[in-house]
């Protein structure tokens, strides 16, 4: 394998700009980004700068007021609601920070939901299910309901839901917020690991220095757009 340098853009934005109504100043404007095969990113940034923003401009979940955002060279913006949707189904991955997790299904349940919308069948469906469910600690409590399970565990699963159908572009965001330092290192190792394996590329924002530190490069989201990280900030 080459450099990352030499690999094609999982993800590129171009001139990215969003704003929430035209008397207001933008949230950010002129982004532009390539985010390579196998290439982990971390994204810090005071709160309010519109980390969570970006990262729905990301998954199609929002449109940019201008610019564009290229998925394996797909401009999102050219797609209508049901190809976003079916793109968005299929290569991303998206750890939100409520989680968004089912509480009337079973743990195995919720993670099996990408690979159910993107019909895989048994037995397949179960092995992968249960493969991630054991990457982040969860494979004993399968059958529990999401609703019994504390923060933490919740989050696993919304990581484990995110990770399992092997997206070429995962969004995380501030995915190790709930869990203790051990689980936390765990799974931002996880995180890295599974975007390496998968040949894919990975968004972290984070207000944690230690966890941005674990992906491949930092940039700040701030009033002077998306840059590298400055020495000592």
């Amino acid at each position: 394998m080459g450099s990352l340098m030499a690999d094609p853009a999982v993800l590129r934005l171009e001139k990215l700009s969003k704003r929430f109504s035209p008397d207001r100043p933008a949230i950010f404007e002129g982004i532009s980004l390539d985010l390579r095969q196998g290439e982990y990113l971390a994204v810090m940034g005071e709160s309010g700068v519109g980390k969570s923003t970006l990262l729905n401009l990301l998954a199609g979940l929002d449109q940019p007021d201008s610019g564009r955002v290229l998925l394996d060279d797909v401009d999102l913006s050219a797609l209508d609601d049901d190809a976003v949707t079916l793109l968005r189904r299929r290569a991303v991955g998206f750890v939100f920070q409520a989680f968004h997790v089912l509480p009337y299904l079973s743990v195995e349940q919720n993670v099996a939901l990408p690979l159910d919308l993107l019909g895989i069948a048994e037995p397949e469906r179960s092995r992968r299910t249960l493969a991630m469910l054991a990457a982040v600690g969860m494979a004993p409590l399968a059958r529990r309901f999401a609703r019994e399970l504390s923060g933490g565990e919740v989050q696993r699963i919304a990581i484990a839901r995110a990770l399992v159908h092997q997206p070429r572009l995962l969004l995380a965001d501030e995915p190790t917020g709930n869990l203790d330092p051990r689980s936390a290192a765990q799974t931002l190792a996880l995180l890295r690991a599974q975007v390496k394996a998968n040949a894919g590329a990975g968004i972290l924002i984070t207000h944690s220095r230690a966890a941005a530190e674990t992906a491949d490069r930092i940039l700040m989201l701030d009033a002077e757009g998306l840059r590298p990280l400055a020495p000592g900030e």
